[in-house]
């Protein structure tokens, strides 16, 4: 059952929310989706997440940030897209109460779930392609942004030139073999493992 695409106001211009109920029974807990840097929503491993999640008891909206929805292709500042995303999971914990709130996505969407999970009241954090360093600049590491205090799960492909993140404390570091960073090779898999650690915390079935 698909509810369709909302839109929802924010500090940095419209959003876009495509939300789909979980296929049979009542949420047990609502996760919500970004999209890489030049990407979008309909990349396969947050499709194919999308869909086991939904199967297994869980409502996800994926999240079209502003700058993708005026049609531009360069992402915005960091600061705008954390302010932008924290405005829709207001409005999302408005609309559906009580349900314990999943953030995450892939690449740029993971880093912008991780730095704002405290303040949108998140319970964990699901990071796909996580860009640990920019390409060839391994000095340059995100890895503090995982550092959030929330138990999270990273998968990365072993192949990803963005580098694989350490395990750290709170930290569970699934690397897929063969993979690079688009996690095109096996996207059911890959969500295959993230449900079965969202059903180890009770956020699915």
């Amino acid at each position: 059952m698909r509810h369709g695409d909302q839109v929802v106001d924010t500090p940095r211009g419209p959003a876009r929310v495509e939300v789909d109920p979980p296929d049979a029974g009542s949420p047990v807990s609502l996760l919500m989706l970004g999209h890489g840097a030049g990407g979008g929503v309909d990349a396969p491993d947050l499709i194919a997440l999308r869909d086991q999640a939904g199967a297994s008891g869980v409502f996800v909206a994926r999240i079209t940030q502003p700058y993708r929805v005026a049609g531009r292709r360069a992402p915005a500042p960091a600061g705008h897209l954390d302010e932008a995303w924290a405005a829709v999971a207001a409005v999302l914990a408005d609309r559906y109460p009580g349900l314990p709130l999943v953030v995450g996505g892939r690449s740029s969407g993971a880093r912008v779930a991780c730095r704002t999970a405290v303040a949108t009241g998140a319970v964990g954090i699901v990071a796909l392609a996580f860009p640990l360093h920019p390409p060839g600049r391994p000095e340059r590491s995100r890895a503090a942004e995982l550092l959030t205090g929330l138990p999270t799960l990273v998968l990365n492909g072993d192949r990803d030139p963005f580098g694989v993140p350490p395990v750290t404390a709170g930290v569970s570091v699934l690397v897929r073999p063969g993979e690079g960073h688009d996690l095109r090779k096996d996207p059911a898999g890959t969500a295959s493992l993230a449900v079965a650690w969202l059903r180890e915390r009770g956020w699915a079935r």
